[in-house]
């Protein structure tokens, strides 16, 4: 099952369009995750409908690869075996992932990436929730700290493990930690 990036219901995985909201459903070529928009806001991949991959696949022989390697990323997206496409890697930094599979919610960690409703690349996951701050934490790596998250003066704050952070202070984050963004908990994983 996929989660509908415009209303939220659950549909299943083969779905061209939500069988709730009718809304054509987009999926990014590079990680194969559903969103709204032109470029998916986990890694910045085009995001186009399966009926225009298959219709620009079946007019250009040239894309079978991108097809093939679009399917394939679909398929690992639902096994929630994603790997951030190269592109995104910096050597020596590890990958840092939050995620909640309960909420379908999985993001792919940036050096100096924002977390909030109104701003920043993850703000289409969170932009319906009302407890989470326009600008509500930060995203930081330092090779002297690791993976760190900060406040950014929060309304509904943002804990580490149960553990409510001061705005502005920096708090390492390593694999196995929960991280509660407002009312949402997330996994850490660093791999």
């Amino acid at each position: 099952m996929i989660i509908c990036p415009n209303c939220k219901e659950e549909i299943d995985e083969d779905s061209h369009y939500c069988d709730q909201c009718g809304q054509a459903l987009l999926y990014c070529v590079q990680c194969g995750r559903v969103g709204l928009g032109r470029r998916c806001t986990y890694c910045g991949g085009m995001m186009y409908t399966l009926d225009e991959v298959m219709s620009r696949k079946s007019k250009d022989s040239s894309l079978t690869n991108t097809f093939n390697s679009f399917t394939a990323s679909i398929a690992a997206s639902r096994r929630g075996s994603i790997e951030l496409p190269e592109q995104y890697k910096v050597p020596g930094v590890p990958q840092l992932t939050l995620y909640n599979g309960n909420l379908n919610i999985r993001i792919i960690g940036q050096n100096g990436a924002v977390i909030g409703r109104r701003q920043g690349i993850y703000q289409k996951i969170f932009e319906s929730n009302k407890y989470v701050s326009s600008v509500h934490a930060q995203l930081m790596y330092s090779n002297d700290t690791g993976w760190c998250i900060i406040d950014k003066h929060s309304s509904n704050g943002t804990m580490v493990n149960q553990h409510k952070l001061q705005p502005d202070v920096a708090m390492s984050i390593k694999n196995g930690d929960i991280v509660t963004i407002a009312n949402i908990n997330l996994q850490v994983s660093v791999i």
